[in-house]
């Protein structure tokens, strides 16, 4: 247990986790790097350069003649993906904190890093990135410094794509982060921070052992789903997993006992033996809170329960994604999923597509309400169509958070104007360092969720970061607005919105489905309405034959009598038709600035 050290990393996306990851992976001779990225192994996560899932890996590192294993989790820098990074944080005794010397200091990384401080690990900062042209290592090193308050000779300044100042981390893991504490003769307490689905061999869960051994063939229990199982098989994890006879304290692994369902397996959970439980969980582990809902449907309706059994298995992957069943006029059956923000709903639909081969037809997302009748009890609100009558309602709290944002001075301005018209508050600003600058803003969630993101990267030209957490609820004058297709509702694109927002939304996004919605045989209104009034219309032409064209010469008369049978058809057609609205539609809802 002396010679074990677990570690992971932390960092604002794009400031070169994973390429240091690989260049440490290199050293220590644990793979041979064929091409970019060896932990970021899956399509998606190459496409798009970033990381979603953490990794667990281990090192054999020699050091003044002795052997130490290095137990390494690499994490993701996107704020939607901070659960991962709590799941992570939780299982380690130290963090590397990468920082890029061109860019410094973001907002993730200091949400992360207060994320790690509260668990205590022991910090090393490094400076990645220093042989760039426009690296300026020494800012960045007063801003550490600033954050930290460590010593200027702790920072170390690396490259992990030359690889200079690989060895003297691996040196400083050994040295400065302290070996995992616990107690070999206790009962067996092991903590799973992951879980994966492997169509042959069962669930897989990773877990890291805090107190006495697991031994292959043991009979174990999971503390809080209270299941039994026998392991089967546990083992270390390299690139591939690797089998061992038995993992003692400290140790990093994984255990296979043939689970079949996945509701079974809870991150977060304890294992311990049966014969010896242990008396309590292991805590520290917060329950995740969704901030996105959107509802998923399958495009063909015999597709439900595949569309279920998808869910479930990518839940195991990410235990951050929630859902369960609900129905819709418009869509059928499907679920109303939960999510962490808007590029991991994202991330989520092009995984159902990828892995699962499902096709799904996501609805406009929003967020959860809680809503006071006139008797003061409350109800909560996911999904504009499940809101009661609104005579009974006395008054609507809708969720707040706190915003961070670091920016350029330069683009001060800008910002504050996005932040205002998104109804935000102004709470404080402090200046980082130099021309860097810190704002504070309370702002609704619903308004954020949308295109809060792509709007602040295009205007403080990719150099804003922006950070938040939850901030409780506060009351807000909200009404529900639906749109209307040939009279009928269409609950999937209705949305809440604030009294201030409503009439020109409900004109765009008439003006959207107009262009979007394909033309029929006959007229379409396209309507926005509160209620029972409507504040917009437009209406999408049919599309008309020329019955008149037989007509040569004669009587105006005849020319009439075609134009009446044509209007009469198109009238009955009307009545028994029904409008298609195209996947593009509701996605279009989400872009519509």
């Amino acid at each position: 247990m002396k010679n074990i050290r677990n570690f992971c990393i932390i960092a604002h996306i794009d400031h070169g986790k994973s390429t240091l990851a690989d260049r440490l992976l290199e050293f220590t001779n644990t793979i041979q790097i064929t091409e970019g990225q060896m932990l970021d192994d899956m399509e998606l996560e190459r496409e798009r350069g970033i990381t979603i899932k953490s990794h667990a890996i281990q090192m054999e590192y020699q050091y003044k003649g002795e052997n130490y294993i290095l137990n390494l989790i690499d994490t993701p820098g996107h704020v939607d993906f901070s659960y991962e990074v709590s799941r992570s944080i939780a299982a380690c005794e130290g963090a590397l904190l990468v920082v890029d010397a061109s860019q410094g200091v973001q907002a993730q990384t200091i949400s992360n890093l207060y994320m790690a401080l509260e668990h205590d690990l022991e910090i090393i900062p490094i400076i990645n990135k220093c042989d760039m042209p426009n690296a300026m290592p020494d800012e960045v090193e007063d801003e550490i410094v600033e954050l930290l308050g460590c010593d200027r000779k702790d920072i170390i300044r690396a490259s992990a794509k030359t690889g200079l100042g690989v060895e003297e981390i691996l040196n400083a893991i050994v040295e400065r982060v302290p070996h995992p504490e616990g107690d070999e003769d206790a009962p067996l307490q092991a903590l799973i921070f992951d879980s994966v689905f492997n169509s042959f061999r069962g669930i897989i869960a990773y877990f890291k052992v805090v107190n006495g051994v697991i031994r292959k063939g043991d009979k174990v229990k999971f503390f809080n789903t209270g299941k039994e199982y026998d392991a089967d098989e546990v083992g270390v994890l390299k690139m591939d997993m690797v089998p061992r006879p038995e993992l003692r304290t400290g140790d990093v692994g994984y255990i296979i006992s043939g689970i079949k369902t996945s509701t079974e397996v809870r991150v977060g959970d304890t294992i311990t033996h049966i014969a010896r439980p242990c008396s309590e969980a292991i805590s520290g582990f917060e329950e995740v809170k969704p901030m996105v809902f959107a509802g998923v449907y399958p495009i063909a309706p015999e597709d439900y329960e595949n569309l279920r059994a998808s869910l479930e298995k990518l839940q195991l992957n990410d235990a951050a994604l929630t859902f369960q069943a609900e129905s819709s006029v418009a869509l059928g059956f499907g679920f109303r999923c939960g999510f962490l923000g808007l590029l991991h709903m994202e991330i989520v639909q092009e995984r159902l597509d990828r892995e699962f081969d499902m096709d799904v037809i996501t609805t406009v997302p929003n967020v959860s309400y809680n809503i006071y009748d006139k008797h003061g009890v409350m109800t909560e609100v996911h999904n504009p169509g499940s809101m009661p009558d609104p005579t009974t309602i006395d008054h609507i709290d809708e969720p707040y958070i706190r915003a961070s944002i670091i920016t350029a001075t330069d683009y001060i301005g800008p910002i504050m104007t996005l932040c205002l018209g998104k109804r935000g508050e102004l709470v404080k600003q402090e200046y980082v360092s130099g021309n860097r600058v810190e704002i504070y803003y309370d702002i609704p969630l619903g308004e954020i969720v949308i295109d809060f993101y792509d709007k602040l990267k295009s205007i403080s030209k990719g150099y804003a970061s922006f950070d938040y957490h939850p901030n409780g609820f506060r009351p807000s004058k909200l009404i529900k607005l639906d749109i209307l297709l040939n009279g009928e509702p269409v609950d999937a694109l209705s949305t809440l919105t604030h009294e201030s927002n409503a009439y020109d939304l409900g004109r765009r996004m008439c003006e959207k489905l107009k262009e979007l919605i394909p033309r029929q045989q006959f007229d379409i209104a396209v309507q926005a309405a509160i209620g029972a009034k409507i504040i917009a219309r437009e209406t999408i032409k049919q599309v008309r034959k020329d019955v008149t064209a037989k007509c040569y010469g004669g009587d105006v008369s005849r020319k009439r009598k075609l134009l009446e049978k044509q209007k009469r058809g198109k009238k009955r057609m009307k009545q028994i038709g029904n409008v298609e609205v195209p996947q593009k539609a509701f996605l279009a809802v989400l872009k519509l600035d």
